[in-house]
């Protein structure tokens, strides 16, 4: 029987095992895992302690060297296996992540979509992996320059896209060489042992991969940031929380790679297609139901298009149907939490009460589940509140302005530079706009960039490194200089 489906079956709990060494541990302390469109539990999940998680460093290290020795070409083909299998197998995780995310299914298909594609981008960077020869400018010898396994690397995923997060890290760091420890966030972590499952059949070798839950989780990722045998950390999550993990890192000079927070500014300027501009919000600021390191934040819209701009999209967000993700006829979900769904409560309450006005939305519904309308709100002032904080929900805060300059300015003040969001009618107007943003990335007239193929990251305090693209596999890799006489 294929093993991943009794992880998703309607009627059957999953298995709710920590993965190390190639064995599914039970431990005595376990967590529910709420599906959060009902409250009710969908899974029990063992959680692990200093033993597991010391285990799961110590099945890592041992596999490390023979892993790193196995060839370009058979990681290569072990992880377009692993592609393979996650394509055939997207309905059973697009269920997992739904049950234990709140997301609708449509997002949750796209989502392990997506995160297939990072098994099938590394498969072939796996092989193309490049060095340098060449003649000393001094003519006394040869510059030799190859990349190894930078050794047993530390994976930590959020909550938001646990399959993609989760295979953006994986991927790149079995295709360079290197063993792993994946700690996926205590509300998502089935999916993160189902791609595990996926892995094993794919011909990952025993011990290559260990998906452990900890708990206390500060404690237990401390703990593993001080044993030697980690050298490296792959982190998604808030800011707060990586300038903690840098600290603990710098203590063993564990290398690290951060993808942190971020206030994606949405810039409607004067010679924007209104229509296009709409289209491209509903799908920035409410694909995964607006949590998204990438979603719009802040809308920033010039006044000669400002009442149009607000008003179809309020009529597009009114038309959108809420309910649990698993019902077919569902636009947007549940927030992940009930802790989630009233922080964005408490963010729209605050900037209501200090002068927005919600043109939809703005109201936390009854009911079960942690559901938030999705929300424009109008008549935002330029130093709101709202403004300085990653919203993690489905609303629109709408600002206007009158000359770019100061869409510029608003844009760029905020300590992040993850993502922002330009439109424009005119391609020559919209990138001596860009040029002028600070941000890692930039999306030009579409409301989604991200893909495999590109480099993933930020400026200032969005984070260090880059996932994706050329670049994600050197996350893991150490460049070797050797200087030959020849």
């Amino acid at each position: 029987m294929d093993p991943l489906l009794g992880m998703v079956d309607a009627d059957t709990a999953p298995r709710g095992d920590l993965f190390i060494g190639g064995e599914h541990i039970t431990t005595a302390s376990r967590r529910d895992v709420l599906d959060p469109s009902t409250g009710s539990p969908f899974a029990s999940i063992s959680v692990g302690g200093a033993e597991e998680c010391a285990s799961a460093v110590d099945a890592a290290s041992e596999t490390q060297p023979s892993w790193a020795r196995t060839s370009p070409r058979e990681r290569a083909e072990i992880l377009r296996r692993a592609f393979e299998l996650m394509t055939a197998h997207r309905e059973q995780i697009a269920h997992i992540i739904t049950r234990e995310n709140g997301k609708v299914l449509a997002d949750s298909r796209a989502e392990v979509s997506y995160a297939a594609e990072f098994f099938r981008w590394f498969s072939e960077e796996a092989v193309r992996v490049t060095g340098d020869f060449r003649t000393a400018p001094a003519g006394d010898k040869r510059i030799i320059v190859t990349h190894q396994p930078v050794g047993v690397s530390l994976l930590i995923t959020p909550w938001n896209f646990p399959a993609a997060m989760a295979t953006r890290k994986l991927a790149p760091a079995l295709a360079a060489g290197c063993s792993v420890i994946l700690k996926p966030a205590s509300e998502t972590p089935v999916t993160a042992l189902a791609i595990a499952e996926i892995l094993e059949l794919a011909g990952v070798p025993s011990g290559v991969v260990n998906v452990v839950t900890a708990a206390p989780t500060a404690v237990r990722v401390r703990e593993m940031l001080h044993d030697p045998r980690i050298k490296n950390l792959s982190f998604t999550g808030s800011t707060e929380v990586g300038v903690t993990l840098l600290r603990e890192a710098a203590d063993q000079v564990v290398r690290t790679s951060m993808e942190l927070g971020g206030n994606a500014p949405f810039l409607v300027l004067a010679d924007a297609d209104v229509d296009a501009a709409v289209a491209g919000a509903m799908i920035a600021k409410l694909r995964n139901g607006g949590a998204a390191c990438t979603a719009a934040n802040r809308f920033y819209v010039h006044a000669a298009v400002a009442d149009q701009f607000t008003e179809k999209l309020t009529k597009a967000v009114g038309r959108l149907k809420m309910g649990p993700g698993l019902e077919t006829d569902s636009d947007i979900g549940s927030l992940v939490s009930v802790h989630e769904r009233d922080k964005v409560s408490e963010i729209v309450d605050k900037a209501i009460a200090a002068g927005a006005s919600a043109s939809v939305g703005g109201d936390v519904p009854s009911g079960a589940g942690a559901f938030y309308p999705p929300t424009v709100l109008a008549g935002v002032e330029p130093n709101a509140d709202i403004l300085d904080v990653e919203i993690f929900g489905p609303v629109a805060p709408i600002v206007t302005f009158d000359e770019d300059s100061d869409a510029v300015r608003m844009a760029n003040d905020t300590p992040y530079g993850l993502i922002s969001y330009v439109y424009s009618g005119n391609f020559e107007h919209a990138i001596a706009v860009v040029d002028q943003l600070e941000a890692g990335m930039v999306a030009v007239n579409r409301g989604a960039l991200s893909d495999p193929a590109a480099p993933f990251g930020g400026m200032k305090e969005s984070g260090l490194g880059r996932e994706g693209g050329f670049a994600g596999i050197h996350e893991f890799l150490e460049t070797k200089y050797i200087a030959a006489d020849l």
